[in-house]
């Protein structure tokens, strides 16, 4: 057992998770489960979205932190700077999903789809008559602000539409382009702004991004503009968006995060999305925070998890790898 490479999941995990991942790994890993206990081996890999600080010091060999899933907790992100020998990396396995519900939200949006539905599932059809067309995606273009793991997979879906893309990156190199795509570094956002029709959110919410898109942005977008927000509610402003639909600024909006959620399982059927009243406009399309989850997300997350496992184990470069410094 000694000579094993040992990979411990702290956090309660779904049981069919874990039997997915346990049947992609291969026999030389040995993978325990649940808190830690005073006789548990050493182990090189600690899987948890949330450590705490027995989990982090109970073993000497302790190279490596995966995080269940993308993005960085706050509270992670605090206590894991105090054990800088510890790698962190987290997972995109929900690329493709986010990407696909982003693009889901785009159409619905653009077309004023909610809208028609809710009419005619009340017999009305009079907006079939009203003058108000949904917009044509074709050569419109597109700013993928946050062009990593999911901006990508957004990006080479509007590319199939005939979008006009450019990514927006913080580490982009000059003259970086991806798959044809065009990618610039987060400074070129506001001068590339008055020619995007199409604003599409994916980056991670740091102090950097938090507040990002405000009126100023808002107003900069040319017409007929639509925000689609697959990151998090607090990179754009709360105010500012909803004035911006309310007065045409925005034709439309796809938002799948938001600016308060409920705070406890009670509170799931009673929870207001925002103190601002998007439910009463007809051009949002609302979704309650769904992007990564699909009916493969386990074996996505299984597959994605595996794979990392299995590369440290075998000594090679990880990717994913969370920069501390930079929060995500």
């Amino acid at each position: 057992m000694s000579t094993q490479f040992h990979v411990h999941v702290l956090d309660d995990r779904d049981a069919v998770f874990l039997k997915l991942l346990r049947e992609k790994l291969s026999d030389s890993i040995n993978l325990t489960t649940g808190q830690i206990h005073g006789n548990m081996p050493d182990y090189q890999v600690l899987i948890s979205g949330r450590p705490n600080k027995n989990a982090l010091e109970h073993s000497q060999k302790l190279k490596w932190l995966f995080i269940p899933f993308s993005g960085l907790p706050v509270e992670t992100h605090a206590l894991m700077l105090d054990y800088p020998e510890i790698a962190v990396h987290n997972l995109h396995h929900n690329a493709r999903p986010t990407a696909e519900l982003a693009l889901a939200l785009l159409l619905a949006a653009s077309k004023n789809l909610l809208h028609y539905d809710r009419e005619l599932r009340n017999a009305n059809w009079t907006p079939r008559y009203e003058g108000n067309p949904g917009i044509l995606l074709d050569d419109l273009s597109v700013c993928i602000a946050g062009f990593g793991a999911v901006g990508k997979e957004v990006g080479r879906l509007c590319k199939c539409l005939d979008m006009e893309v450019t990514g927006i990156r913080a580490s982009a190199k000059p003259g970086e382009t991806w798959q044809g795509i065009p990618v610039l570094p987060s400074e070129s956002l506001q001068d590339v702004l008055p020619d995007t029709q199409v604003l599409i959110l994916s980056v991670p919410l740091t102090d950097r991004t938090r507040g990002l898109i405000g009126s100023r942005e808002l107003n900069s977008l040319k017409k007929p503009a639509i925000l689609i927000n697959i990151a998090r509610g607090e990179v754009v402003d709360e105010e500012a968006l909803f004035q911006a639909l309310v007065d045409g600024t925005l034709s439309a909006a796809g938002l799948d995060v938001w600016y308060s959620y409920p705070p406890d399982i009670l509170s799931r059927s009673s929870t207001q999305p925002s103190k601002m009243k998007f439910s009463e406009l007809s051009n949002v399309v609302m979704s309650p925070h769904r992007g990564g989850l699909c009916n493969q997300t386990e074996e996505l997350r299984a597959a994605a998890l595996a794979r990392l496992i299995h590369a440290a184990s075998r000594g090679e470069s990880l990717w994913n790898r969370v920069e501390l410094s930079r929060g995500y």
